[in-house]
């Protein structure tokens, strides 16, 4: 079965799950959607609105806004007060780093988190360990148990969420196992999405971040692959164009 298109140069559209982000809707026969993420103080309310202010305006459909604590979660919901004020209803992004309680807190209010499979739950220690694996299932347990709270306040609130992978920050347990590869990757968000959809959630974007494209583009063939093969579909996916680092 081809899952995907081999060329890199010929373009076909890859059918996928529909995914409601606020009042705009991305995959299915939905247009591409371009975001962009402000690189203001997020407790800096006025700065954080009048960038992505003008981020709109140059056509941004998505805002990306970094959330690394509870205390910037917190704050989300005074840019977007403002930004509603002005008449701005472009759906805005929390961008979670290694902290579940800022997902959580941020979920409730904007439209959209993302989070990072390699640090939402896992510390990474630059450890290499070894799982038996009855271990390796009981950290899913884990991760399971530390995952669904977001999920079902996702659900709740209608918000959607993207689990995007980095390849700079996959966890000592993914590295383990699997190394410093492409499968990595992409057993890293699937361990996630199995969970979301477990619990009925499918407001979901995946992304596979590497500053090698070529292991970019392996890492998306491959997600692409492991979805169609274990779900018989696909959810909309997320290409980004930065650096791959440890966030």
């Amino acid at each position: 079965m081809q899952y995907y298109t081999e060329s890199l140069f010929s373009y076909t559209r890859l059918r996928t799950r529909e995914v409601r982000i606020g009042d705009l809707w991305i995959g299915g026969d939905h247009p591409i959607r371009v975001q962009t993420m402000t690189t203001t103080d997020t407790m800096d309310t006025r700065a954080t609105v009048e960038q992505t202010i003008r981020c709109i305006e140059a056509g941004a459909e998505l805002v990306r806004i970094t959330a690394p604590s509870k205390k910037e979660a917190e704050n989300l919901r005074a840019i977007k007060d403002e930004l509603r004020r002005r008449g701005y209803t472009t759906p805005l992004v929390a961008d979670i780093h290694f902290t579940p309680n800022a997902a959580e807190i941020a979920a409730r209010i904007v439209e959209k988190v993302r989070v990072n499979p390699g640090n939402y739950v896992d510390k990474k220690k630059f450890e290499t360990l070894e799982y038996t694996d009855a271990e390796y299932a009981a950290e899913i347990d884990r991760i399971r148990e530390r995952f669904t709270p977001l999920v079902r306040i996702c659900r709740e609130h209608g918000t959607a969420m993207r689990i995007g992978t980095n390849h700079g920050s996959l966890s000592d347990r993914i590295l383990s196992r699997y190394g410093d590869t492409p499968m990595g990757m992409v057993e890293s968000a699937m361990e996630f999405l199995r969970i979301a959809r477990s619990e009925d959630y499918h407001q979901v974007v995946l992304s596979m971040k590497s500053s090698n494209p070529q292991v970019m583009v392996q890492a998306y063939r491959l997600l692409i692959r492991q979805m169609q093969e274990e779900f018989g579909e696909c959810y909309p996916l997320h290409l980004g164009v930065t650096e791959a680092g440890d966030g």
